[in-house]
């Protein structure tokens, strides 16, 4: 069996360790950076470019972590599949335990608790005014008056979801399970079409 025209495992090591340490914004910019070096070098074609993204969007776990180990393994089988994704992951790895244990010893300073709390209440905001942004359409009442016999099916539709959530996460529920019954409820639950 012939192996694929590609880089050497040093090339390979140094084009995954560089793409991927350098970037912020998740694994999918990442998989793109790394799949423009390897076009531009002729390494890798679109056709298995797409092959690898599916396979790596399939498989449990991080997406960037996949296709870097598929991409070692297409051009050094074991060998590139195991330093492409050590070269993925390592270096992050090392950059976030020393910043936990940095977390760790300055955590006893109220300053330090004050800003994290402002950071946490900041990133909630930021949900929540998401959250809303998505939801206010639903809450639009075009036609009749207001009040539960008059109500529309979306307010009905997303009370009865929302009502449903809150009772899961009430008991326990983990947020996965929550998401999941929601979307199922939320796609089950009829809708009445009406005629422009």
């Amino acid at each position: 069996m012939n192996q694929p025209v590609g880089p050497s495992l040093r090339e390979l090591v140094t084009a995954v360790a560089y793409e991927s340490n350098r970037t912020v914004g998740g694994g999918l910019v990442t998989i793109e950076l790394l799949r423009r070096r390897c076009a531009a070098r002729g390494w890798l074609d679109a056709t298995t470019h797409g092959v690898f993204v599916a396979i790596s969007r399939f498989t449990p776990g991080t997406v960037v972590l996949a296709y870097v180990a598929l991409l070692g393994w297409r051009f050094h089988r074991w060998r590139g599949g195991l330093l492409a994704l050590s070269m993925a992951s390592l270096p992050a790895s090392v950059i976030v335990a020393a910043l936990a244990a940095t977390l760790a010893r300055i955590d006893r300073y109220a300053a330090v608790r004050a800003l994290l709390a402002v950071g946490i209440l900041v990133a909630s905001a930021l949900v929540v005014g998401s959250a809303w942004h998505l939801i206010k359409p639903y809450l639009a009442n075009p036609g009749p008056p207001k009040g539960w016999p008059y109500m529309s099916e979306s307010r009905v539709r997303l009370l009865v979801v929302a009502a449903v959530a809150v009772a899961l996460v009430s008991v326990g529920a983990t947020p996965v399970r929550v998401l999941l019954v929601a979307a199922v409820m939320s796609a089950a639950l009829p809708v009445r079409r009406t005629e422009p």
